[in-house]
């Protein structure tokens, strides 16, 4: 009995193995060579590894529903050392991981996955941050559903590992240490550089450049450093204390951080080669809203979703009056929009007091921008979701105070120019909806201050900067990325950005090369 028990032990080791190499690995030859060649490296081990390997992915404990919309803390509580072993462990580390190619920065994910897997977490902090300076804000707000993880093998049978989680998880682990690693940094270059904006491509130019042993000023026009990463993002999805973390690294590189100063009215970018600059990166976002362009917007209880999110998180208007910025803490409240910030506004509103809160979007669930676990985390939390709806006026009280949205129902024709299908309006279907506070929350647009003051800067007609693929504008010396370049964009995307500027960048310096942009 014993024989015949482990014949069918090894029959079932054998036949796991089989659908694992041909199952996932599947046309890929060249991972299914690396995971042969790693079953034969792990020797006797390999049998083992092979029947731990997963498809289902390790859960991230966060709070529960019932709790957490009452609280702005953060929801994902993240894996313990335990449950990161775990995922890693399902890491196959294939010889050319598509993971890396679905990484805008080019995280070397194998490489910090499999050091996390063997224990050595220094190792893994290296990893990571050769090519990524932000990894505790990307691991919390990245797509990486749409990216580094949608490339992964594992993803064509079942769940792809948890990169984001785990990335989240080594740089969780970095903060908690006393030093934190600064990589290696190349002698003084004596070069000069500005970097307009302290959001995530502004931080990562300023920790890339200052990597290449130039010297660099980051210009921030807000009192707090962190640009769309404090203003825009709230603290239950990405907590503040983890931004300046980020930020005090990226100074520890060298880089310095000027608050409260305006580029384009208090200095202007010519103005800052006369002072001695040799080359400048604008990353100012894309902070000035959208509307509707319906009659009723300008009445009070109506917020951008810029404003609305401004104050809660950058201005901690949620601790009011501990905090001296008040804001409306409304009862019935409209959110319209269907990406990441229509959820963040949508859910600091069920966390501010809210009886019901809406999200008002025009088209279906399919075709929403948003995160899938921030659409999911919003209906745990209890925001209701009316899809196939758009306002077209709201209505006023005798004070001024909003308090009807008439609406309208929608139906899907045929695709747009995105390629998403074109919402129409279903006749006879207007009615109106209490409110008594709304949200925009439908887009963003560059702030034009820059631009209007700098006519060597060229423009689209959507107001955005126009580069190259270098991100070279049309102004010798100056690089520009995120979202003054790609309109409301993602953090990695921004990121991405950052480092093909810095990129650049660095090579002109080094260089005195002649300058051969637009």
């Amino acid at each position: 009995m014993v024989v015949i028990n482990c014949i069918r032990r090894l029959l079932w080791f054998y036949a796991r193995d089989h659908w694992i190499r041909t199952e996932i690995c599947g046309s890929d030859r060249q991972s299914l060579i690396y995971y042969q060649s790693f079953l034969a490296f792990r020797g006797a081990g390999a049998v083992e590894m092979s029947s731990k390997i997963d498809l289902n992915r390790v859960e991230m404990p966060k709070q529960s529903p019932d709790k957490r919309k009452s609280n702005f803390q953060e929801v994902a509580l993240g894996y313990n050392s335990e449950l990161a072993k775990t995922e890693a462990n399902r890491c196959i580390q294939c010889k050319k991981p598509k993971c890396v190619e679905g990484c805008p920065v080019g995280v070397e994910i194998p490489n910090f996955i499999l050091a996390l897997r063997e224990g050595d977490m220094p190792g893994a902090v290296r990893a990571l941050k050769r090519k990524n300076s932000l990894p505790g804000i990307c691991g919390r707000v990245c797509p990486q559903e749409v990216q580094c993880e949608s490339r992964c093998v594992l993803g064509k049978k079942g769940a792809p590992v948890a990169i984001g989680r785990l990335e989240r998880y080594v740089a969780d682990w970095e903060l908690g240490q006393k030093e934190r690693p600064k990589g290696d940094i190349l002698l003084p270059t004596g070069k000069r550089v500005a970097v307009v904006g302290s959001g995530p491509a502004g931080l990562t130019v300023a920790a890339d450049m200052a990597k290449f042993g130039h010297k660099v000023t980051i210009f921030e026009a807000l009192h707090d450093g962190g640009g769309v990463l404090v203003y825009g993002i709230p603290e239950f999805r990405l907590p503040k204390g983890i931004v300046r973390s980020e930020i005090e690294y990226v100074k520890s590189l060298g880089a310095e951080l000027e608050l409260d100063c305006v580029v384009g009215r208090q200095v202007q970018i010519e103005g800052l080669f006369k002072e001695g600059y040799d080359a400048v990166f604008l990353g100012i976002g894309a902070g000035a809203p959208r509307f509707l362009n319906v009659p009723g917007e300008n009445l009070s209880g109506v917020y951008s979703a810029n404003e609305y999110l401004t104050r809660v998180n950058l201005m901690k208007a949620y601790r009011f009056p501990e905090y001296d910025t008040p804001i409306k803490k409304g009862k019935k409240v409209a959110v319209v929009g269907g990406g990441n910030v229509a959820m963040d506004s949508a859910r600091s509103a069920m966390r501010l007091g809210a009886d019901e809160v809406h999200v008002i979007y025009r088209r279906s669930r399919e075709e929403m921008p948003a995160r899938l676990e921030e659409v999911e985390n919003a209906m745990e939390e209890g925001v209701i979701f009316d899809f196939l709806t758009n306002p077209v006026r709201f209505l006023g009280d005798e004070r001024g105070m909003v308090k009807v949205m008439d609406v309208v129902e929608m139906e899907l024709g045929e695709p747009d120019a995105s390629g998403r299908r074109s919402p129409c309006v279903k006749e006879g279907s207007e009615h109106p909806v209490d409110v008594d506070t709304v949200v925009i929350a439908v887009g963003t647009v560059p702030n034009p201050l820059i631009a209007a003051s700098t006519p060597e800067l060229k423009t689209t007609r959507r107001g955005t900067l126009v580069v190259d693929e270098r991100c070279r504008t049309t102004m010798k010396g100056v690089w520009a990325g995120g979202d003054i370049t790609s309109g409301g964009a993602t953090v990695i995307s921004a990121m991405g950005a950052g480092k093909t500027a810095a990129a650049d960048m660095n090579e002109w310096l080094k260089n005195d090369g002649e300058w051969s942009g637009l």
